[in-house]
């Protein structure tokens, strides 16, 4: 499994707008596709809020790679 960590800069970040800053998403559309598809895990909880609010310490999965919010 790849790890990357994604600093944010004020409280939290959007679910969308992370695929989008990471690169796995081109587009919102494409995010919010890959929401609704189920393959976007918070916590280990499959994650069915296109605008959930990550905070620090969150971990986010898709597929094989795991982002962890700093």
């Amino acid at each position: 499994m790849q790890e990357t960590t994604f600093k944010i800069t004020g409280e939290y970040i959007e679910l969308i707008k992370l695929l989008k800053a990471i690169g796995m998403a081109e587009h919102g559309v494409a995010a919010k596709q890959m929401v609704s598809d189920g393959i976007v895990y918070l916590n280990n909880q499959k994650e069915s809020r296109f605008r959930a609010k990550l905070r620090k310490d969150d971990v986010i999965t898709v597929y094989d790679q795991k982002i962890t919010i700093q």
